[in-house]
């Protein structure tokens, strides 16, 4: 497949961060060309490009795609209760009909609001990689591990499963098996000493919750004497493969061992604020010690959207407020983190997170024709502080359109939609 954008405003976020007027060609799945001169190219797609802004599809790097069924279900709660009451109840009705639902939902939000990738982590993950494999999008898909039974496993089958998905889908153009155990409280040394195991044996990225609460730091404390990074570090978790989801509670000498040993970290700014949480994870000191560090959304049951524009303005505002320096993290560094940076944390800034030659043709595009974003002095300033996930309209995979001027053309809008309804509905009943 061929697709010629012409006449656009693009943000390269290649290694300069050109900001060009000009034509995007794109050929099979890559970008062959991002050209300042009019490009005079035959294309099975020729979209115009005035009024649009053209960069990188976002890379959300923490989530739990089929939460979308608990949007707004257990909202303005404590943690503990918000979990016991609401969460922990629906996940044990949980199969395979009501994942496929919630994974489907999950997928048409990101394509409209111009995900491109996401770094999962749930049960059923096997049915969420036929689902994401057939909507077209790019997963990054974790199998999680944790010391009890899962809705689709008994706790002793875990590990042979995440074995096999992982043989299953590893040389898949779009997914990507991840092993995820949940957290070093919820899972045991030797759960945690396995799970490298896997990751190493099979040359994948592992991703876990690490240091979210403080309650989770003093548990961890208590249970084994050392704090969630120390923990990991001593089991040997702490390497470059491994991605850290929210770490809104680690110390300086914390970041250090994170830098040392060339892990990423994920920042949920939205889920935490909205959980109260009480931490803020230290994104100035962490880009300071050159550690990768990408931007998440979480799950939608305490998001409660997955819009990665929403959660790139929180970022930029949270570190400023916390910091009372409005200075901190300026535009172009968080427009970083959620291209380049989600890129880097999973390991494949080479092909993904920038618009150049050779690269793989993840891009959005983004109708500024809009009064919120009229007028326009600056497209970073907007992407931060302005533009709205539904300002997308056109979304690429692999240089494949899976929207298309606002129109879907990988999923059913209308069967999504309903089908969520229904299967909602049955789950909270």
């Amino acid at each position: 497949m061929s697709i010629l954008i012409k006449h656009s405003t693009i943000l390269t976020q290649d290694d300069s961060r050109q900001q060009i007027t000009g034509d995007l060609y794109i050929e099979d799945h890559l970008i062959v060309e991002c050209s300042k001169t009019p490009l005079s190219i035959e294309a099975e797609y020729k979209i115009d490009g005035n009024h649009k802004l053209v960069l990188p599809g976002l890379i959300n790097t923490h989530t739990h795609i089929p939460m979308t069924l608990l949007r707004g279900y257990g909202d303005d709660m404590l943690l503990g209760d918000w979990l016991a009451k609401r969460i922990w109840p629906v996940e044990a009705k949980l199969n395979k009909e009501s994942i496929k639902s919630g994974a489907e939902l999950g997928l048409l939000e990101m394509i409209a609001s111009g995900t491109t990738s996401f770094l999962d982590m749930y049960f059923f993950e096997e049915t969420i990689a036929k689902v994401t494999e057939k909507a077209g999008m790019r997963g990054f898909l974790g199998f999680a591990l944790i010391d009890f039974d899962t809705p689709e496993f008994a706790a002793s089958e875990l590990l042979p499963q995440c074995e096999q998905f992982i043989k299953r889908w590893k040389d898949n153009p779009l997914i990507s098996p991840v092993v995820a155990p949940h957290s070093t409280y919820s899972c045991r040394p030797e759960t945690l000493e396995k799970s490298l195991e896997i990751a190493t044996t099979y040359q994948v990225p592992l991703h876990i919750h690490c240091s979210e609460t403080r309650a989770e730091i003093y548990d961890v404390q208590k249970k084994y004497g050392v704090r969630p990074v120390e923990q990991l570090k001593k089991l040997g978790l702490l390497q470059k493969g491994t991605s850290l989801a929210h770490c809104g509670w680690i110390t300086k000498n914390e970041i250090y061992d994170i830098k040392n040993a060339g892990v990423a970290v994920s920042h949920c700014p939205v889920s935490n604020l909205k959980i109260a949480t009480g931490g803020f994870t230290p994104v100035p000191e962490l880009l300071d010690a050159c550690v990768p560090v990408g931007l998440g959304t979480d799950g939608a049951a305490s998001n409660n959207t997955l819009d990665m524009f929403e959660t790139i303005k929180f970022c930029a505002l949270v570190q400023k407020n916390h910091r009372w320096d409005p200075t901190v993290l300026p535009a172009q560094v968080v427009v970083d983190l959620a291209t380049r940076g989600g890129a880097s944390c999973l390991g494949v800034e080479q092909v993904l997170g920038s618009l150049k030659e050779g690269t793989i043709a993840d891009v959005i595009m983004i109708d500024l024709k809009k009064p919120h974003l009229t007028p326009l002095y600056d497209p970073l300033s907007h992407l931060v502080y302005a533009i709205r996930g539904a300002d997308v309209c056109t979304t690429i995979v692999n240089g494949v359109p899976l929207m298309f001027e606002k129109k879907f053309l990988t999923l059913d809008f209308e069967k999504t939609i309903e089908y969520a309804k229904k299967i909602a509905l049955g789950l909270i009943s």
